[in-house]
């Protein structure tokens, strides 16, 4: 499961509105061989299920599923996971937690054991938990989870005596600062911060260009000037 876990964090931030999900196709003997893997795609699809399926190939049949989510039970724009992972012959499928999506909750699993398939559930549920909180939050609570970023000095200052404030933090918490720029659907600031600061509120970590989120300036007033970072 702990394979599966990291194979869906390279999903984190890329797959909105879908959650981000990992699977491992792993043989039933004693000494268990990695069959296929697989992780939701950006996008949201294909899903994890479906990448790891197809890399497994025939191999799936009577092999076990490790997957951090509850498979899909239902037709959207992809057919449902629970039905091809029976369709592929897997034994037995491990879940970290069942899906709140109302769509699912629940029937994935009774789909998988209606089909004879062995489930078990709750395997590293906690880091799943964690692993999808935005997407949690949203299908228990409807809305997102936010995190807040703050840089200061040790006294407590976001600036300087003249109101600058570039590069209070260091190399190491500016890199963190754009992994979590990657790893979050969007990123919002205030009107100020982006008429002081002029941010391009994008991610810059070498290969993780792409995984930049949605950007959001709270600007009541209009004041951004076109010139800006941000507009350009």
């Amino acid at each position: 499961m702990g394979i599966a876990l990291n194979l869906a964090r390279r999903g984190v931030g890329n797959v909105a509105p879908n959650p981000a999900v990992g699977c491992v196709i792993a043989s039933a003997d004693s000494t268990p061989r990695i069959l296929g893997r697989g992780w939701t795609q950006p996008g949201g699809r294909p899903h994890a299920e479906t990448e790891a399926l197809h890399r497994a190939g025939t191999a799936a049949r009577g092999a076990v599923a490790y997957v951090t989510l509850e498979p899909c039970a239902h037709h959207g724009q992809t057919p449902p996971c629970a039905q091809a992972l029976i369709d592929a012959g897997v034994s037995r499928v491990v879940a970290a937690m069942q899906d709140p999506d109302p769509r699912v909750a629940g029937k994935g699993f009774a789909l998988l054991r209606e089909a004879g398939i062995t489930v078990q559930t709750g395997v590293c549920a906690e880091q799943a938990e964690l692993l999808n909180a935005g997407f949690l939050s949203r299908c228990r609570h409807d809305r997102p989870v936010v995190t807040l970023k703050v840089a200061t000095t040790l006294d407590g200052r976001i600036a300087t005596h003249s109101g600058e404030s570039r590069w209070i933090t260091g190399a190491s918490a500016r890199a963190r600062t754009h992994l979590l720029r990657a790893t979050h659907d969007a990123i919002m600031v205030g009107s100020n911060t982006a008429l002081v600061d002029d941010p391009e509120l994008t991610c810059r970590l070498a290969g993780l260009e792409a995984r930049s989120p949605l950007r959001v300036i709270a600007d009541g007033r209009m004041r951004l000037p076109l010139t800006s970072k941000f507009v350009r």
